[in-house]
This record gives C-alpha cells, sequence and structure tokens, in this order.
C-alpha cells in the first residue's frame, strides 16, 4: 500500500477536498520556488492566493467573535482579531496542520532561515484559505479558520501590542518625538503593490520596512527598529 502524498495528508488534516486540485498546487508552491511563476498562471499564483486568504481570514474572524463574544465591546473585538490574524497566530496554525510538509519553499539558509520560514508559512495559510474560498466559496472557508482558530480564542493575548504601539510607547518613555512615517517606493501592479516604508526616530538610524499595505509596511519598519533597539516583539 503506498504512502499517502503530502498533498491528499493536507487536505485530510484540513477536512476539506480541493474539487479543483490546481488551487491547491498553487497555493503550496511559494514564490521562492523555482518555476512558482508557472504555478501562478495555472490557479492564479500563490501571491494571489495569499491576498484574498488574508480578506477571508479577516472577515471569517470577526464573524467568529460576534458569534462567540456578544457582549463584548468594540475594543475588545478589536484587540481579539489583531491577536488572531497576525503572525504569530498564522505560523501556529501552519504548524497545527503540519503545512510545512505539504508547501514547497526555496529560502536562504543561516541565522535567517527560520524566520524566513515562518513567515513563508504564516503566507501560506492565508493562500490555502484563499484558494479554499476559490474552490469551494466562503462556507468552506469560513469552517476552516473556525475549526483551527477556536483552540486561540480563549488564549489569546489581548496585552499583546503591535510594533508600531510598542514603539510609540518606547519612544513617549524616554522623552523622544513620535516616530515618524513616510512611503519611500511602491513596486508592483495597482491592484498588488508592494509599500516601502521609513521609520525615523531622532538619534536612530532610519529603517525601512515592506509590505502589502502601507500599514503593514509601517509595522515591518517598526519591528526593524525596535530590532535594532533591543526590544523583542515577540511576547
Amino acid at each position: 500500500m503506498s504512502a499517502m502524498n503530502p498533498k491528499s495528508k493536507l487536505q485530510g488534516k484540513i477536512q476539506y477536498k480541493f474539487q479543483n486540485e490546481a488551487l491547491l498546487e498553487s497555493a503550496l508552491i511559494h514564490p521562492s520556488t523555482p518555476g512558482s511563476r508557472t504555478a501562478d498562471l495555472a490557479a492564479g499564483g500563490f501571491e494571489r492566493l495569499e491576498f484574498l486568504g488574508d480578506r477571508v481570514l479577516g472577515l471569517a474572524i470577526a464573524s467568529l467573535l460576534l458569534d462567540i463574544f456578544p457582549n463584548a465591546p468594540e475594543g475588545e473585538l478589536s484587540k481579539r482579531h489583531t491577536a488572531l490574524v497576525r503572525k504569530e497566530a498564522l505560523v501556529r496554525i501552519g504548524k497545527k496542520i503540519n503545512l510545512s510538509s505539504a508547501i514547497q519553499l526555496a529560502l536562504g539558509d543561516g541565522n535567517a532561515f527560520a524566520r524566513q520560514k515562518e513567515t513563508a508559512i504564516a503566507d501560506g495559510v492565508e493562500a490555502l484559505i484563499g484558494a479554499i474560498f476559490l474552490d469551494g466559496g466562503y462556507n468552506p472557508a469560513s469552517k476552516f479558520v473556525r475549526e483551527c482558530w477556536k483552540e486561540m480564542l480563549d488564549t489569546v493575548d489581548l496585552v499583546t501590542k503591535d510594533p508600531k504601539t510598542t514603539l510609540q510607547e518606547w519612544a513617549q518613555a524616554h522623552s523622544l518625538e513620535l516616530p515618524k512615517y513616510s512611503i519611500v517606493n511602491t513596486e508592483g501592479s495597482a491592484h498588488q503593490p508592494t509599500f516601502f516604508v521609513e521609520v525615523y526616530i531622532e538619534g536612530y538610524p532610519t529603517l525601512a520596512g515592506r509590505g502589502r499595505s502601507k500599514r503593514l509596511a509601517e509595522q515591518a519598519a517598526a519591528e526593524k527598529m525596535l530590532a535594532s533597539i533591543g526590544i523583542s516583539t515577540n511576547q
């Protein structure tokens, strides 16, 4: 009896069988992999699925929170939502479904590899959600999110701050002016741009971050600044 292939194992793990396996294939070929652009042509591409999955995830988590916490104020819901869609939560889900055994990566090596792999796995979870949405619609995508995220609902750390907030509070605590952010470049198409943003604090080197939105690029730049001054954002 032959061993089950990684894609079949993943579909069993997530309890969803793809009608169009080309979508699943596209969600499992990271852009770092040679030949990934060919796969892009087959089913929309990893990055497009990731873009879609990010939006579907946000809606599914918002709906789930309204159901589970019907009396929670907007502020608490917003904090829970932020914590549940951040990279650390996505990495946790990626490990839960053993995504690393199925996704194709071609990353660097050395000290940066672990961080690159975590980012790729987080992006891969979003791409998978996007693929499920295109294959079966919102209901199965939402079901996947609800099943995988439900264990985190009560354990999520509501005091975890995003990098921009942490950097701002650090600057205030050290009697410095608030960080200043500026867009220095954009790349890509109009419907899927990549933003490059610099952050400046008096007395410190200007650092830049990139992201699929201005907000994400600012967060990335703030995270780099925090790392440069020795403050970890992994709460």
